[in-house]
């Protein structure tokens, strides 16, 4: 397998968590988003979408990290990231989704250039942006893991996707200097998360592009 992708991107690092849990090894193929390599004429004939990640597996080409990621648990089961039972399940995509639809999508790097580019958002204005768009996601998840969370990770001993999407989400609202201590379910998701070793290794600090 080879996975298109860069350190800093939340949606890779979703792929890189779930690949580490896994215990699935991969080529790591970096796409220089702050150099705009993902816009690249060769790039986007294998990605449309001109995003990351990208997995590559054998003749499949798969782009969007929870339908990566899902590609995963139904190729490689061990250890299943979605539950079987429809209700777990459902809890599951409930939590990812709010993250990976209400959150990312406003917040994301594209986004950011375009206020900034485009529309002559200020640095102040941006950030605003930003933090006021995770004040509203974060406040959601945490009411999720209040009302339906149990065990270590968000539902239950085991990580799920769940846990894969709220980590990223989490180290870039601390990246962009976020408030999150009013999260407390979130934050103590996070910190056993980030304690583990599969964790560990998809870190954003730990992969081959990493620039400080």
């Amino acid at each position: 397998m080879q996975l298109h992708n860069f350190f800093n991107s939340s949606t890779s690092y979703r792929v890189r968590i779930a690949l580490a849990l896994k215990g699935l090894s991969y080529e790591y193929l970096p796409v220089n988003l702050r150099k705009q390599e993902q816009r690249a004429a060769g790039y986007v004939a294998l990605n449309p979408s001109a995003g990351v990640p990208l997995l590559i597996d054998g003749d499949t080409q798969l782009s969007q990290s929870l339908a990566i990621i899902d590609y995963l648990d139904a190729t490689h089961p061990e250890p299943r990231l979605l539950p079987t039972d429809a209700l777990a399940r459902a809890r599951v995509l409930e939590l990812s989704l709010a993250i990976a639809c209400d959150i990312h999508p406003v917040n994301n790097m594209r986004i950011l250039r375009y206020l900034q580019d485009v529309l002559g958002a200020s640095d102040a204005q941006k950030n605003d942006w930003y933090r006021h768009w995770i004040a509203e996601g974060m406040s959601a998840v945490e009411t999720l893991l209040q009302r339906h969370g149990q065990g270590a990770y968000c539902f239950g001993d085991a990580p799920t996707l769940a846990d894969c999407c709220l980590v990223p989400q989490v180290a870039n609202a601390q990246r962009m200097g976020c408030d999150l201590t009013p999260y407390a379910h979130v934050m103590r998701v996070h910190e056993h998360c980030v304690a583990q070793p599969a964790f560990q290794r998809a870190a954003p600090a730990q992969q081959p592009d990493y620039i400080q």
